[in-house]
């Protein structure tokens, strides 16, 4: 995988962290292998074994220093004087069995030093203090539906400004293995300004549930956090809730992970009622039923720079590597997930549940299915943009159409996905060969529940290993021919209309043989949140 995106494989135990000046012995830490951003290397005596500048964090790492009994790290601008140096949170630094680690969150993009200062004798010593060369910073692709300006927010950046630095008065969480159920928050429970102090990160969302409290929140999970850690979990079904008073209420909350290890596990996160909430950064493993669950009348969601793996098995056939992935439904508007890796899960997105409308606006862009099975979405009730994903080894289908749905899929790779685009109850959806012939078979073949069809405009995508066309010849997805009538015609036996530009409309005369439906062309008429001149077409292996 990629070196910007950070990875967890298997099971993750939590760092220990270094505390005001006290260093644990405690060897209970685990660094998975990667590394993130632009890397240095130093000399031995230097202390400084690794560092780098990653989207608006940096960190460094370092070995033991003589007679040290803690560390305190700083930053600033690289630019600026000592005296602009800024001390991080001590829970920012960790000890791991073979080095220390410190991380700096909430960066603009720009260039920065760290500074790491040793205890020793009790007191910071600036003559051992080791500064870390110039470390590069970027900014997350703060892109699609989460961002559009026809979104009720306009931002889906939760606790965080959209330059990277934490809101006014944002309060900062930090949730290990032994902090989840102790960590404390003031909350503001009453229309006067009351606030009560809550324990356990559970409670506290509970708390926010109430409405009075419009605090920026700021949860950092550092390590992995397991079920039996937390407080307790809201959500039977899914785990850890994040829930509003009302349809879209106002949230303003990040969930991130610290580092490179961080991790949930053995649930997920589900959201209902939510607005402007975002998650980044950390890994889910082993969860209950769906990693992440968007349920119920969210907006302004982004989903980004996840370690999705699958979860507990379910009763049906097609749940043995759980539910879902990521679930989008319950009239949930301007999402976007990006720039996630989902490893070998079954379902992998769902969009929609039959009560939404197409005015829901979904984006996923630079997703990484690795070898995941199907629903890359499957959209039901939603116009949803896809672009610059990688659809690797797919082993049912990519893009799933249905009912009242429109997709745009643009610029993405398709290697070995069986069938990359499908609509329902027609093409590739429907065919079959049966004693060597081709045939339509609308009673057994049907992925999608024999629901009415929805329409894909497509432009631009690679495709490379998918399955034959059964009816016309060549390989799928099939395209709209409109002189191509009959029975097996791609007038009307077409997975997707193929546009020469990206601003081309779709006719209104193209419609899905079964409900009729047409294209609402909501690519070419609504704001989806993203410059085009950053859609490029994909060269296969992710390097974003």
């Amino acid at each position: 995988m990629k070196k910007e995106l950070k990875r967890v494989l298997g099971s993750v135990l939590a760092a220990t962290l270094v505390v005001g000046a006290a260093v644990s012995d405690s060897n209970t830490a685990v660094k998975i292998p990667g590394t993130a951003g632009i890397v240095k290397a130093y000399a031995a005596q230097q202390a400084i074994s690794e560092c780098g500048g990653w989207f608006e964090s940096a960190y460094v790492e370092w070995g033991s220093v003589e007679n040290a009994t803690g560390f305190a790290a700083f930053i600033k601008g690289a630019s600026e004087p000592d005296s602009a140096y800024v001390q991080l949170d001590d829970e920012l630094i960790r000890k791991y069995p073979d080095h220390f680690r410190a991380d700096a969150l909430g960066l603009k993009a720009g260039s920065y030093v760290m500074k790491i200062v040793p205890y020793i004798g009790g007191t910071l010593d600036e003559s051992a203090a080791f500064v870390s060369d110039t470390l590069d910073v970027k900014t997350y692709d703060r892109s699609g539906g989460a961002f559009s300006t026809r979104s009720k927010y306009k931002t889906g950046s939760g606790a965080y400004n959209d330059d990277g630095t934490l809101k006014d008065g944002a309060t900062v969480l930090y949730v290990t293995k032994d902090t989840a159920k102790t960590v404390t928050a003031d909350i503001v429970v009453d229309s006067k300004g009351k606030a009560n102090t809550f324990t356990g990160i559970q409670t506290i969302l509970d708390a926010k549930q109430k409405g009075y409290d419009k605090t920026p929140l700021d949860v950092r999970l550092i390590g992995t956090v397991k079920l039996n850690d937390l407080d307790k979990i809201s959500s039977s079904a899914e785990g850890l809730q994040i829930k509003g008073k009302n349809d879209y209420a106002e949230m303003n909350i990040t969930f991130e992970g610290v580092g490179e290890d961080a991790a949930i596990k053995n649930y997920g996160i589900l959201m209902r009622n939510c607005g402007n909430v975002e998650l980044r950064n950390f890994a889910v493993l082993s969860c209950m039923d769906d990693c992440i669950s968007i349920d119920t009348a969210n907006e302004n969601v982004w989903v980004h720079n996840l370690d999705l793996f699958y979860g507990s098995t379910g009763g049906d056939k097609d749940q043995a590597k759980g539910d879902g992935t990521i679930d989008i439904k319950g009239k949930s508007n301007n999402v976007t997930v990006s720039y996630n890796h989902l490893w070998d899960s079954g379902k992998s997105s769902l969009c929609g549940m039959g009560t939404e409308t197409s005015e829901s606006l979904i984006t996923y862009h630079h997703n990484w299915f690795d070898h995941s099975d199907s629903r890359h979405p499957r959209i039901r009730d939603m116009s949803v943009h896809i672009y610059n994903n990688y659809f690797d080894g797919n082993s049912k289908y990519g893009v799933g159409a249905a009912r009242t749905s429109n997709a745009f899929v643009e610029s993405n790779y398709f290697e070995n996905c069986k069938h990359p685009m499908l609509s329902s109850m027609q093409g590739s959806d429907v065919m079959i060969m049966k004693n060597g012939v081709p045939t339509i078979d609308k009673s057994n073949a049907p992925t999608f529940s024999k629901e009415d069809g929805g329409v894909i405009k497509a432009y631009n995508n690679i495709i490379i290993g998918a399955d034959v066309d059964e009816f016309n010849g060549g390989s799928e997805p099939i395209y709209y021919d409109a002189s191509s009538t009959g029975t097996n015609g791609k007038a009307t036996m077409f997975d997707a209309y193929l546009v020469k530009t990206r601003d081309e409309e779709v006719p209104q005369t193209v419609a899905a043989l079964q409900g009729g439906r047409t294209y609402s062309n909501f690519d070419t008429t609504w704001d989806l949140g993203v410059d085009p001149k950053n859609i490029h077409p994909l060269n296969r292996y992710p390097k974003w």
